[in-house]
């Protein structure tokens, strides 16, 4: 009988480390498979709650994230997914800490506590689950609770499985409610953003994009701008997160947007009319003509009394023109919060695929905007793109010493520089061609007056006047002593109606 009990005792031993030896086995092929899935650029299971790290961990205050070199390869796979350090983004806190990056003015600034609710739209497609998380938290974590009403986000059609019910699961848990609006079909930013406004409850609508980071004291400048004007529309500045490191770099408050005549949107200087307009003051709101149309906040009433987006524009471009151009023209007033700071990641390339190609959308938004918006001053935006549209036609730059057909558009500008797009005649030496650099708008070198009479462009620098290229010059022109020749005269046509071409 000993024996017996003691051969018991035995195979219970032996079933019992059998047993604990396959969950073990069971547990790290668990495991593998996570890291297959981070591998992927998918969330490593259903988490189910904010995930919470230390903040000396990777990218803490807007730190660059290093990746060790024996994973640089993998790195560079998981980069293609949404064509950014995917796994750097892994490796920071969905609630990572960021320095104040604000003006010493801003910091000691005071708010109204009675300022309008906000509703947070968020439009994704295949976004990265770390960005877009991170996304959702800053704005949590950032805002008064009072202030926001609700996160809207709007998916435009993902195929990403962690994007459905895992998500769904996700935000059910978070202290701010956050709902998840789903789109039938791939419909473009604009459609899909206004489907979340449909359905946002908010005083004003805050429009984010989904790799976004908030700063301290985000929102109430914003908040506190539409309440002493319902009809300005306001955007942050744009701080930047590298695509590479995840690095949290501060804007400048510098700066506002333009565009060109082929509508791209461009980053300017402020001018020196603004800062005289705020007494100098960086801590008041800068007007702006343009804005970069990814982040901005605008109250409901008033989005709606403009018509909102031109429902008509598909998936992305051009957006952010139209809707400027139609907030100035319908008694609105479009300005930079300077006291607001949200970080976005710039990519250098997008990750997703547009139905009918890229450029075929853009153009066709940017003649929907010309169109509706910009009356006689379109036929500028025809003449400078006579790719895009309706017309097929060049500009003749006429010299008296004979035509010559050009490819590009110059013109004679008010603060008398000669240029195309962003780039200026500019010379640096006597007798020397004439090259094209950024336009810097501190005369010099960009100088160049225009005689009527005598048809001449003269280098005000050099007292030079603009010569046609010689063949020894490979079809480039030149200053040379004034002369007075044919070569030497210019005639600067103004832009009349396309018709006439």
């Amino acid at each position: 009988m000993r024996k017996f009990a003691y051969c018991k005792v035995v195979l219970a031993t032996s079933l019992v480390w059998v047993l604990l030896d396959m969950f073990l086995l069971l547990y790290f092929s668990e495991c593998n498979k996570c890291d297959e899935k981070k591998e992927r650029g998918l969330p490593a299971g259903d988490v189910l709650e904010p995930v919470q790290k230390p903040h000396e961990g990777p990218g803490e205050m807007g730190k660059p994230v290093v990746i060790p070199k024996e994973d640089q390869e993998k790195m560079k796979e998981m980069f293609k997914i949404n064509q950014f350090n995917l796994m750097a983004s892994e490796m920071i806190a969905l609630n990572r800490s960021l320095p104040d990056v604000r003006l010493e003015g801003c910091k000691t600034k005071v708010y109204p506590d009675n300022l309008p609710t906000t509703s947070v739209v968020i439009v994704f497609h295949n976004e990265a689950w770390s960005t877009l998380l991170r996304t959702v938290h800053s704005v949590i974590n950032r805002s008064p609770r009072h202030m926001l009403e609700e996160i809207v986000l709007v998916d435009d059609a993902s195929e990403r499985d962690f994007l459905k019910r895992p998500l769904e699961s996700y935000v059910k848990k978070l202290k701010v409610p956050v709902h998840v609006i789903r789109m039938e079909q791939r419909s473009g930013l604009i459609r899909a953003r206004l489907k979340g406004a449909a359905v946002s409850k908010g005083q004003v609508i805050t429009f984010l994009d989904a790799h976004c980071e908030c700063t301290v004291g985000w929102l109430e400048p914003l908040l506190a701008r539409i309440k002493q004007d319902r009809k300005t529309v306001v955007c942050p500045i744009i701080d930047v997160i590298s695509d590479d490191t995840f690095e949290y770099m501060a804007g400048s408050d510098m700066t506002y947007g333009g565009f060109n005549w082929k509508l791209n949107f461009r980053w300017y200087p402020v001018p020196q009319r603004e800062m005289d307009r705020r007494k100098g003051d960086r801590t008041l709101p800068v007007r702006t003509p343009t804005m970069a149309g990814g982040l901005f906040s605008i109250d409901r009433d008033y989005f709606q009394e403009i018509g909102t987006y031109d429902a008509g524009m598909d998936i992305w471009g051009g957006e952010n023109l139209e809707i400027s151009f139609r907030i100035w023209q319908c008694g609105g007033t479009l300005e930079i919060v300077t006291c607001s700071h949200v970080g976005h990641v710039f990519r250098k390339a997008t990750p997703y695929t547009f139905p009918g190609g890229t450029g075929q959308i853009i153009n066709k938004n940017n003649r929907r905007l010309a169109e509706v918006w910009m009356d006689e001053f379109k036929n500028f935006f025809y003449i400078i793109s006579p790719d895009i549209g309706r017309i097929e036609h060049w500009l003749y730059c006429d010299s008296l010493h004979g035509g010559m057909l050009v490819f590009q558009v110059f013109s004679y500008t008010a603060n008398k520089e000669i240029r195309t797009d962003d780039l200026c005649l500019d010379v640096s030496k006597l007798n020397g061609p004439v090259t094209m650099l950024k336009c810097h708008h501190l005369k010099g070198n960009q100088l160049w007056e225009y005689d009527p009479v005598k048809l001449t462009l003269q280098h005000v620098n050099s007292n030079q006047c603009l010569d046609k290229a010689t063949e020894e010059d490979s079809q480039v022109p030149s200053i040379r002593d004034c002369s007075g020749g044919r070569s030497q005269q210019w005639l600067l046509r103004n832009v009349t109606l396309p018709e006439i071409f």
